[in-house]
């Protein structure tokens, strides 16, 4: 039986489209030498995820993103005493606003046009965070999508199923109608529990502690880029 027609792609946002650690990293004091702010920014984001982690196994509400930032911050500045006299109270919120300003990873822009010229398939963005953290993105990014679903518009941490149920429900879709595109392996495989077809992008900010040799086999694609985005949809 073939499958059916795929009508909508559903994006993770940070570090799927969006390159966080460099907006990071510029927003971090300049005492920090460059190599030392790089692996400070990525176990900031480590920790972040695993906070996320904890509240959806704790089935906790959403939090504002900026709240769970600024509180993993501090926690991993209680363990960086070197780094912790270049963070005043003023350089915290500067840092921390720094997440609402991201480029785009290059390629992007032109993916997501592609799926909608050549493909007439609608886009999402479909992300853990904030409203308004969502439409700062869109506005520093120049990315443009139909529509953006936040887990705190969703009311529910992705990967718990709701937050997957709930998108495809608003969009009135079928699971098997809509491509999940993610850098993030946890949050595909919470999709494909949920009928959804999967599309791994690596990125090298992300994803840090999995074994890409294993994530390679598990969903229906997986790519270093999306370059070719628009032909690897197409060809599901």
């Amino acid at each position: 039986m073939s499958q059916p027609k795929i009508k909508a792609v559903f994006f993770d946002f940070m570090g799927t489209c969006l390159d966080w650690h460099s907006s990071v990293v510029q927003a971090l004091p300049t005492a920090i030498p460059k190599d030392e702010a790089s692996k400070f920014a990525l176990e900031w984001r480590r920790q972040y995820f695993l906070e996320n982690s904890k509240r959806v196994s704790e089935n906790l509400h959403p939090e504002d993103i900026d709240i769970t930032l600024a509180r993993t911050l501090d926690a991993l500045l209680g363990q960086s005493p070197d780094h912790k006299p270049h963070f005043d109270a003023e350089t915290r919120n500067k840092i921390i606003e720094s997440w609402h300003s991201q480029k785009s990873w290059p390629e992007v822009s032109h993916a997501i046009k592609s799926l909608r010229q050549d493909l007439g398939l609608e886009v999402f963005v479909h992300a853990n965070g904030s409203t308004r953290l969502q439409l700062d993105l869109t506005r520093s990014s120049g990315l443009e999508f139909d529509m953006l679903f936040s887990s705190q518009l969703l009311g529910a941490y992705k990967p718990r199923p709701e937050a997957y149920q709930k998108g495809l429900e608003l969009v009135k879709l079928r699971p098997e109608e809509v491509v999940l595109v993610a850098a993030h392996a946890y949050d595909l495989r919470g999709a494909q529990k949920c009928g959804l077809r999967t599309v791994y992008v690596h990125r090298w900010t992300d994803d840090i502690d999995e074994d890409m040799e294993v994530v390679k086999s598990e969903f229906d694609v997986f790519l270093e880029n999306m370059n070719d985005l628009a032909g690897a949809i197409r060809g599901l």
